[in-house]
């Protein structure tokens, strides 16, 4: 996950204190390829509305909107973001409120950056698996509701029958699917067709080259499986 910057989760940091704004964005960008920053709440509140980030790191104390605030405006009608909320001292009455609000985690600064990626990492696992999308290697995934490749958002170009080929493999991920059934599914409107398994093999090695390598796998005698992360 980290050679490839993680290009389906945005994430938004809110904190008032430059200095410790600009390395934490510096940071996560070596890890995430969208990272909204903002000095205060009002501008946070903003950038999610207009960007609706996976995840939020917030201070409590900001200007024009403190982080509690910003959160209470979020969670009248959005509880699927994940926010992470920092303060420099623990503060047990807004520790209670912040439990209330439904969040991820309390972090009490000075942040440890390796706590925190490895937090980020987990809540990025969680993200995708309650998303519509298959995940492979280097930053490729399958959209199952566009039914679309794509590689850290930009989509890859695949011909009809090579999109009909990954979405009847995504169906049967980590399954093994002969070349017979590959064939039918593509033809299934014209039955008196002759099988062709040279089609398929021809049509499975068209497909690889816009693929991570190793992502369909040949199983001899049995078919291909799409190999999921």
């Amino acid at each position: 996950m980290a050679n490839t910057k993680i290009g389906d989760i945005s994430i938004l940091i809110a904190e008032d204190e430059k200095q410790l704004l600009n390395s934490m964005a510096e940071y996560l960008e070596l890890f995430f390829k969208n990272v909204y920053t903002a000095q205060d709440g009002l501008t946070a509140y903003k950038i999610y509305t207009e960007q609706r980030p996976n995840i939020i790191i917030t201070d409590i104390h900001m200007p024009h909107l403190d982080g509690l605030s910003m959160i209470e405006k979020i969670r009248k009608e959005d509880l699927q973001t994940k926010i992470i909320i920092t303060s420099a001292h623990s503060d047990k009455e807004k520790l209670i409120k912040a439990i209330e609000l439904h969040l991820v985690k309390y972090l009490i600064k000075p942040i440890q950056s390796d706590k925190l990626k490895e937090l980020l990492f987990s809540l990025v696992k969680e993200l995708r698996q309650k998303s519509n999308c298959i995940y492979f290697k280097n930053g490729f995934y399958w959209d199952k509701h566009k039914k679309r490749l794509f590689q850290n958002q930009e989509e890859v170009i695949l011909a009809q029958k090579e999109q009909k080929v990954l979405e009847l493999l995504s169906v049967h991920t980590n399954q093994s699917i002969s070349s017979k059934d590959i064939y039918n599914y593509l033809y299934k409107t014209q039955p008196e067709r002759n099988f062709s398994s040279n089609a398929i093999t021809s049509l499975i090695k068209r497909i690889r080259q816009k693929l991570p390598k190793e992502t369909i796998k040949s199983s001899y005698g049995e078919g291909y499986i799409l190999h999921t992360k």
